[in-house]
């Protein structure tokens, strides 16, 4: 089974760039099998297509719009993700539902897909998250290898 794990999000807008740090701490902390792909998507929308296709699991983490408190975490399976762009999830408001769209459109979507959430609090120009997602960080790590286990994906902690 060919699991990819996509973290979303832009870097330079605060809380936007938690599912990039989150697949980064993942490189850092594990090594992964083969069959498991680890990709900083940051906010390249379609452009991720590629890397999806052939995939059996796919894993979203990213920054949500819950319309819930900064900080929620929560899941969203299979047919739930919004796959088209009237229906806007993600804080990207296109990249995400897009991506997925097109890969509905070519045939290419996974069989098997899970977005991993945390409700954003800023949305503002800053390298910095704010407090609300800091203190819910290892929250939303702790849940992404909870659901790798899950899948059964058996990554190994890196020695330091």
């Amino acid at each position: 089974m060919k699991t990819v794990v996509l973290g979303i999000g832009n870097t330079l807008i605060s809380d936007d760039g938690v599912g990039v740090q989150i697949v980064n701490k993942l490189k850092q902390e594990y090594t992964f099998p083969d069959n498991v792909t680890l990709i900083d998507g940051g906010t390249k929308g379609l452009d991720l297509l590629p890397f999806i296709e052939g995939s059996d699991r796919l894993l979203i983490i990213d920054a949500a719009n819950f319309k819930k408190e900064p900080g929620t975490i929560d899941t969203v399976i299979g047919d739930k993700i919004p796959a088209f762009l009237s229906q806007k999830l993600s804080v990207h408001q296109i990249g995400l539902p897009d991506m997925l769209f097109a890969a509905k459109l070519m045939d290419i979507s996974p069989p098997e897909m899970c977005l991993i959430g945390i409700q954003p609090k800023s949305m503002e120009t800053s390298t910095e998250m704010s407090e609300e997602i800091k203190a819910r960080f290892n929250d939303l790590y702790a849940k992404v290898l909870d659901k790798l286990k899950e899948w059964g994906v058996s990554p190994v902690k890196v020695k330091k």
